[in-house]
């Protein structure tokens, strides 16, 4: 958009109002308890310091001591207390904000709890919503809490999996119109553990206090912030001029047409979408001169209901002309931002696909930046019209047999679990979120129970708050390595095991130790503490997800170089996302509380700049509520809110010894873990063993190593024949019965290949019984 167009009236309107308006903070959480009230009183008292008139009314601390503690000499405007009586005769205190107080002392900023609210029948708005926009439009900023269940859309949803009806809701765009969300997550472990020691008001909202329910409503939360943080994000690359995919979210394309087999692809583009938590887009070219048929027009209607029903939008779009229809395909879904096109094999032989112009191999010539999921047709191979993994309920939890001998394999098992520390790791979408803070505010927590807490290690950053809070506890020494000329600090794992304590803080999980160490990776010495069982809470930001390693470099234009494998943070019991707006993050990097002043400049306009923040952000939004999705399906106990997938799958990974070889084997491992699949990775070198040497034989040691760190399988084999290497990867994938192929695009420029048939094209010729993603190669 130009800077020198001129404004309409409507624009300088909305401008004007928007100055004279207060601004908007909401912190949401996933139920009572989860510390919105804490956090929102710590950042009023931020604001007092800072100079700004802070004033709080109906807020509700419930006693809690480390609430109670944020109240401080914050001025309290006296809220109007009510009675409230429901159909079953009982009564609770109810407070009402009272507006005229507050015009009247008329604060910069006012702090309130519970915005779905109902006021008293006398009262002149009937929802706490309708009061503080009345504030806003009086200047006065408000800081509030809500739930995620308050929501209305979510309200439904937490209907549908919890069975409880939410009595006061707010519209479902409150969060859109917020200045600023903040998520308050916490692990359903800590709930539970607030709810035992009887820190919750549990008497209205004890429905929700069941591991199960706790897990969903806060995926729930996850992703209601995420999406919000998704369309902030969007409108910000549109601000910039910028097209295609972001690298954090999915939005999954179903081309279709008027035909019985497009619910079959409607059905699967909604697996996938579920799966990996993404929009679903039907999309059927129509030739609009040519008139539907009737049974086109029969296939049409349910193509357009099974949309609906299914979560999807359908939008059907003229198509231009045949011969242009793979450049509309691929234009239409960059413009709507898609990541994976999922389209039927090709029916044709080679010359058919030559001589009509097959719309596939069109779409793969287009496109460098798109995945491309080609769907089998199992009718013709297995002759039946079925739909391949079917989501169906979950089965009943088989109660297992107590007098059946255990394994020794498994009791092994059992004991190392038992014997095992407890593991909680807090992820941030970037440095200064507060982590390390809040890691060692848990640890002051826990030493107040009497629990034995000590920091193996910690890194500050010069971050005052953080300092104050590592005051009381425990610091152990660090272990000093000779390195060259220098002398570096270390974990001295020896030293913690030796002292034996219950709860070990670890701060950067990703850091690489000193050559020279006692392990190469901290995680690795995490991993040893837990097994000495000692329990360890540590610190992580997202970019450091080795699976993630290439959506962060898509993001932020940077390779990250410290990683640690995704099994170490499945292999935590809890893990808790530290969520900041990118605008807090930013005043905090600017006021020196992150890097010295003398970095500030170079990070704001690098790693620092406000698109990367908000990426980052929705990342590790939906990142986290993977997660919690995952623990949820292992409980057994409940339908997580991306369906279960009940199908056996195989992932199967062809790769070669170049740039793209690394990306493939982390998708294909985040396909796997999504879809609870086998990861099959494969190397087929042309020539004999004896040639599999020097530079080849480290960059294939490499992705053995990558392989194996992500849990699959790897594997080498030979075929002397360049001419039949198509038909060696399809056999190989065949012969590990794979239900799903991952490939990735051809390297050789689009207009070297016009007319010559790519190893992709042979592939795809002999494998079309069988599921096959084609990644885009993004770093082209």
């Amino acid at each position: 958009m130009s800077t020198f167009r001129r404004k309409t009236p409507e624009e300088l309107l909305q401008m004007i109002t928007k100055l004279k308006q207060g601004r908007l903070k909401v912190y949401i959480g996933a139920v009572s308890g989860s510390g919105k009230t804490y956090h929102m009183l710590r950042d009023g008292q931020m604001l007092r310091h800072e100079g700004i008139d802070v004033v709080i009314c109906a807020v509700s601390t419930l006693q809690r001591p480390e609430t109670m503690q944020q109240l401080g000499d914050l001025e309290r405007i006296p809220s109007i207390h009510w009675i409230k009586e429901d159909k079953q005769g009982q009564t609770w205190e109810q407070k009402d904000l009272n507006l005229e107080k507050i015009i009247e002392r008329n604060p910069e900023v006012v702090l309130v709890d519970h915005l779905a609210h109902m006021n008293r029948p006398e009262a002149e708005h009937r929802t706490r919503w309708e009061d503080i926009r009345y504030l806003l439009e009086h200047g006065i900023s408000v800081m509030v809490t809500v739930n995620v269940y308050e929501l209305e859309g979510s309200a439904q949803l937490a209907q549908q999996y919890i069975g409880r009806e939410v009595e006061c809701t707010v519209p479902s765009d409150t969060l859109h119109q917020a200045d600023e969300v903040r998520l308050i997550d916490v692990t359903p472990e800590v709930i539970l553990q607030r709810y035992s020691a009887g820190l919750l008001d549990n008497s209205s909202d004890r429905a929700f206090f069941e591991r199960g329910n706790l897990a969903v409503l806060r995926e729930l939360a996850l992703r209601t912030v995420a999406e919000g943080v998704g369309g902030t994000l969007e409108k910000h690359r549109a601000e910039q001029g910028l097209t295609g995919p972001t690298g954090t979210a999915e939005r999954i394309m179903v081309s279709v047409q008027y035909h019985w087999n497009g619910s079959i692809y409607i059905r699967r583009g909604q697996q996938i979408a579920r799966r990996l938590s993404g929009d679903l887009l039907v999309v059927s070219f129509q030739n609009k001169a040519r008139k539907l048929n009737r049974e086109e027009e029969t296939f049409k209607r349910s193509i357009r209901e099974l949309s609906t029903q299914v979560g999807g939008v359908f939008e059907e779009v003229a198509m231009i002309s045949k011969r242009r229809l793979p450049r509309q395909v691929v234009r239409y879904a960059k413009e709507h931002q898609v990541t994976r096109i999922v389209m039927g094999h090709s029916r044709q032989n080679r010359w058919q696909e030559w001589i009509n112009r097959s719309v596939i191999n069109g779409v793969l010539l287009m496109t460098r930046d798109i995945d491309i999921f080609l769907m089998a047709d199992r009718a013709e191979q297995e002759g039946e019209r079925i739909l391949p993994a079917k989501t169906t309920k979950l089965p009943a939890v088989k109660k297992e047999d107590s007098y059946r001998r255990l394994p020794s394999e498994e009791i092994a098992r059992q004991i190392d679990h038992i014997r095992r520390g407890t593991f909680k790791v807090y992820v941030g979408a970037a440095p200064g979120v507060g982590k390390t803070y809040t890691m060692l505010r848990e640890g002051n927590e826990l030493r107040r129970q009497g629990i034995d807490v000590v920091i193996g290690l910690l890194e500050t950053h010069g971050r005052q708050e953080t300092a104050d809070q590592a005051a009381s506890l425990p610091l152990l020494s660090r272990q000093i390595i000779k390195y060259g000329d220098h002398h570096l600090e270390e974990l001295d794992v020896e030293q913690i095991i030796a002292r034996n304590p219950e709860v070990v803080l670890v701060d950067e999980l990703a850091h690489t130790n000193v050559p020279g160490s006692r392990n190469s990776k901290r995680y690795e010495d995490i991993t040893e503490l837990l097994a000495a069982g000692i329990s360890v809470i540590s610190t992580v930001n997202i970019q450091h997800l080795e699976s993630l390693n290439d959506a962060v470099e898509q993001i932020t234009g940077i390779r990250v170089r410290e990683t640690v494998p995704d099994s170490i943070l499945h292999l935590a019991d809890e893990v808790e996302l530290i969520d900041v707006t990118p605008q807090t993050l930013r005043q905090r990097l600017q006021e020196g509380k992150i890097y010295a002043s003398s970095k500030v400049e170079q990070a704001l306009s690098n790693f620092f700049k406000m698109g990367n923040l908000i990426a980052l952000r929705e990342l590790a939004l939906r990142e986290v509520a993977d997660d919690v999705d995952e623990r949820l399906e292992s409980w057994e106990r409940k339908d997580s809110l991306r369906g279960p997938w009940q199908r056996e799958e195989i992932i199967f990974v062809g790769v070669k010894l170049d740039h793209e070889a690394e990306r493939l084997i982390r998708r294909g491992f985040r396909i796997a873990y999504r879809l609870k699949a086998k990861l099959i990775v494969s190397y087929i070198h042309i020539g004999s063993e004896f040639s599999l040497a020097g530079a080849i034989a480290d960059k294939a040691d490499k992705l053995h190593h990558l392989t194996v760190r992500l849990g699959g399988e790897f594997e080498i084999q030979y075929q002397p024949l360049r001419q039949r290497l198509a038909q060696s990867i399809v056999e190989e994938a065949q012969s590990h019965h794979a239900t799903q192929m991952i490939l990735g695009q051809t390297s050789t420029p689009p207009w070297k290949r016009w007319g010559r048939d790519s190893l992709l094209k042979k592939v795809l010729r002999h494998a079309r019984n069988m599921d096959i993603l084609v990644v885009a190669d993004r770093e082209s």
